[in-house]
């Protein structure tokens, strides 16, 4: 009877330890189906003329749910500079939404939000400043393959403190 129980005891411990085995190795299938589904992009802007100067990089990354919707996250940090008149720096990040109700077309929301920070040049009587400004863009594009390009709207936009001059914007989205 002692031998009954024992037995018992022991098939029970070895299918809990298995249990916890394919538990774990469910887990790991998971983890690695999880990066099938990340996509990495983004941009790289350079921009120059007489005496101005300006570099963005802004790097992405979506994860895939399906084949029509993804979200994501990007930083965003840009450096510019006009000789003799000011210099500044933007840093930030953005949550991103991405919607393709077809194949080739792509809607999106990205909402932003940048700490600007410009320094004037001392000829210049306008105070140096440093603030904070969000964007809610929503796009459409034309998606083929790993690129979209199309156009987006600045619903937040503020023509006082916007890093842009203008409310729409053309864009070229990449993900790999």
């Amino acid at each position: 009877m002692n031998f009954i129980l024992l037995n018992n005891k022991k098939i029970t411990l070895i299918l809990i330890i298995l249990s916890f085995c394919f538990q774990n190795g469910s887990a790991q299938e998971a983890k690695s189906d999880f990066w099938k589904h990340v996509r990495f992009g983004g941009g790289l802007g350079l921009n120059f003329g007489d005496g101005f100067f300006s570099a963005t990089v802004a790097p992405s990354g979506i994860y895939e749910f399906d084949k029509n919707f993804s979200l994501g996250v990007g930083l965003n940090a840009t450096f510019n500079n006009q000789k003799n008149t000011y210099k500044s720096t933007i840093l930030g990040g953005s949550l991103i939404g991405l919607f393709n109700p077809i194949p080739a077309i792509q809607l999106s929301t990205e909402f932003e939000q940048l700490n600007v920070n410009r320094r004037y040049d001392v000829n210049i009587n306008i105070p140096d400043n440093n603030y904070w400004i969000p964007a809610l863009y929503l796009g459409i594009g034309y998606r083929s393959g790993n690129v979209t390009f199309g156009i987006r709207y600045d619903a937040l936009y503020d023509d006082e403190k916007s890093i842009y001059a203008d409310p729409w914007a053309p864009f070229v989205r990449f993900y790999f």
